[in-house]
């Protein structure tokens, strides 16, 4: 059993604030000495279908929250989502329906048990709680956070000072997020940086209510694949929790030097002094880059997939990047076509991109062969005639089958 300074060192770690740090301290006590479970939460939209590393760095401290055996709350905000979260917008926020909230809620369920172990994870939805207010309930809500207080906030008063709109509703995200602490009666909430404001109002909400306030702790926004802007699936700088253990282990072994160590403090199992023996003995000549970024990335893609599947793509990536092969888990996919194919189109036949704008894009940069040759014309057609070999970027292979 841990003790209690290690067990702040490990939940601390990683983190950029601890807003209670010495109630964190006598709730971890209490929690000893009662055998009570601390109830810890961390709120997610489901503004799209895929997480990404991004997201799992919440993740991973849940899972340390988790190991220490407290009760983990991960609170789809379904309701919420329906509002749009107006944090770090420079615009209102177009709200989700409730079929793109359902939709999304049930590929964030799928997803997160990679991480989280479901038999100890709760998933609540805050439409539970939300949507049993009445009117009256929101107006007296509302009554809680003056305007000034509100335009305080960096996003607000940059978007007031400009003259762009903000919307009334938009006021009330916070609120309903800090409601959502008090409907769960939250010991812990965890959040990004960005959104530090709406966890301090559940700490606010829950004073005013009797309860005793929660701990919060944010963590870092993650660093995509430049190193430099955020992981966003619209910039294309991320790693997707679904994507293939080929492209996990690929894309984790194209990160810089530097934001390799990032990665390691915020993602990785390994201890801190384990991840500073490895930068010690690296920055010392004893080891190399590569070596220390491959066991990141072995460790990564058997987090999504299987250790086995994670040594089956470094093989995979070693036999096509290194030794200039092929990788032997190529999908076949057979193709029933009477008519020449543009190629674009192919691609999302293969379910190679996404659409044919992306499929566009690809062959634009480059990036597409047929058995080896690059493609560089957008408006190329495939004769559907026997075999061919289809590559896109670096990693995403496809042997298609014409009948």
């Amino acid at each position: 059993m841990p003790t209690i300074d290690e067990k702040i060192a490990l939940l601390e770690r990683g983190t950029v604030d601890c807003i209670g740090h010495d109630e964190l301290v006598k709730k971890l006590k209490k929690s000893e000495e009662t055998g009570v479970p601390l109830r810890v939460k961390a709120g997610f939209d489901p503004t799209a279908p895929d997480l990404h590393l991004g997201h799992t760095v919440l993740l991973q401290k849940l899972k340390h929250f988790q190991d220490l055996g407290h009760d983990i709350y991960f609170l789809i905000g379904d309701f919420t989502g329906m509002i749009g979260d107006p944090t770090g917008k420079s615009e209102t926020r177009k709200a989700l329906t409730r079929e793109d909230v359902a939709r999304n809620a049930e590929s964030y369920k799928e997803q997160v048990f990679k991480v989280l172990d479901p038999s100890k994870t709760k998933v609540v939805f805050n439409s539970e709680w939300l949507s049993k207010l009445d009117s009256f309930d929101m107006i007296r809500l509302a009554s809680e956070l003056t305007v000034a207080r509100m335009l305080e906030r960096e996003d607000f008063k940059v978007r007031f000072r400009e003259g762009n709109p903000i919307s009334i509703h938009e006021f009330m995200y916070p609120l309903i997020q800090g409601y959502d602490s008090v409907a769960l009666e939250a010991d812990v909430e965890l959040g990004g940086t960005d959104q530090l404001f709406n966890l301090l109002m559940g700490r606010d909400l829950q004073r005013s209510r009797g309860q005793e306030p929660q701990v919060v702790l944010t963590l870092p926004l993650l660093e995509g694949l430049d190193g430099v802007n955020k992981m966003s699936k619209s910039l294309g700088n991320y790693i997707g929790v679904s994507e293939s253990a080929n492209d996990i282990y690929g894309k984790v072994l194209s990160i810089s030097d530097d934001l390799m160590f990032r990665y390691y403090d915020l993602l990785s199992d390994l201890s801190r002094d384990e991840i500073g023996a490895l930068k010690s003995e690296m920055e010392a000549g004893k080891i190399h880059p590569k070596k220390v970024k491959k066991q990141l990335a072995r460790e990564l893609t058997a987090r999504f997939h299987s250790q086995e599947v994670a040594l089956q793509a470094e093989e995979n990536f070693e036999k096509v990047f290194q030794k200039g092969g092929l990788p032997d888990d190529i999908p076949v996919k057979e193709i029933d076509a009477s008519e020449d194919i543009w190629l674009p189109q192919l691609l999302v036949d293969l379910e190679m991109v996404n659409s044919t704008s992306d499929g566009r894009r690809m062959i634009k940069q480059n990036a597409v062969s047929l058995d080896g040759e690059k493609v560089s014309d957008m408006k190329k057609n495939v004769s559907p005639q026997g075999e061919i070999l289809v590559k896109v970027g670096k990693r995403r292979f496809c042997k298609v089958v014409f009948g």
